[in-house]
């Protein structure tokens, strides 16, 4: 199996980034050269991203094709999500901290349940434990919503991509400005594989670790814009209270991509939480 592409920068105790849905390990930006100051940044590119081959932990399913035996009962789609954690967990051999942007989060909070020695910190940006709405779940986008991304998809993916870029910075702070400069670092890698896109709407679709949360107990910072429409705050509240040990970090004018909008506020509350 091919190896996931990661970037590395800086020396000392590794902090791994993950990207959200079709993004990849770029969008990090300048807060991943700021972050090497401190740390062992590595930004990796998920399957069919960025510098990543497609057929890296995200396969092709058919009839024949069934999810690995380790179904735990906790609700994620299978095999996708699980083969992700699985490609990342044989990659990186030693304790970690992970930080997860939007479906990077909840990859990162699938890996802490079932690899819980690899991960040694968890920190959650503008994530949830479950994308779309459900009985008793409302703050969250709605089904039939995600399913017209989907739709689009297959019609026009690159103008679905853009779509979902704007919704990212709707209502932040420099929104226009962010915008442009999330546009410009899209396809700095080329396009996304159309599988792995598919894949990871799947994933948003049907993830639901909200009865997972308890079993959790790394220490965890949860880090929400006041502003973001994709994974309102008070998904980020009920994240950070189901956790055992996680802190609330709500940074006021930021949408969905907190380090871009608001890259000092970010590094301060994510470095002190690193140092303790």
């Amino acid at each position: 199996m091919a190896a996931l592409h990661v970037d590395s920068y800086g020396s000392g105790a590794p902090l791994l980034l993950i990207h959200g849905w079709g993004m990849h390990g770029g969008m990090w930006g300048g807060v991943a050269e700021r972050l090497a100051e401190h740390f062992r940044v590595l930004a990796v590119d998920l399957p069919g991203h960025g510098f990543s081959a497609s057929n890296v932990g995200w396969v092709e399913r058919s009839e024949t094709h069934h999810a690995p035996d380790i179904d735990d009962g906790y609700r994620c789609a299978q095999p996708i999500l699980l083969e992700t954690v699985e490609a990342l967990s044989a990659q990186f051999d030693e304790p970690l901290t992970v930080c997860g942007w939007s479906l990077g989060g909840q990859v990162a909070l699938r890996w802490a349940l079932r690899h819980p020695q690899q991960i040694s910190r968890l920190v959650l940006v503008a994530s949830t434990p479950c994308f779309v709405r459900r009985p008793g779940w409302e703050c969250a986008m709605a089904a039939e919503k995600l399913a017209e991304f989907a739709a689009a998809l297959q019609q026009d993916y690159a103008l679905t991509l853009q779509r979902f870029l704007a919704l990212q910075v709707r209502g932040s702070e420099r929104e226009r400005e962010l915008l442009v400069a999330l546009r410009s670092a899209l396809l700095s890698r080329g396009e996304p594989d159309l599988g792995a896109l598919q894949a990871g709407l799947e994933i948003l679709r049907d993830c639901d670790l909200r009865s997972a949360l308890p079993s959790i107990r790394q220490p965890a910072l949860v880090i929400g814009g006041e502003r973001d429409t994709l994974t309102p705050p008070l998904a980020a509240h009920y994240l950070a209270a189901q956790l055992p040990d996680a802190r609330l970090v709500a940074i006021k004018g930021a949408a969905h991509a907190p380090f871009l909008s608001h890259p000092d506020e970010f590094m301060k509350h994510l470095t002190s939480f690193l140092h303790e």
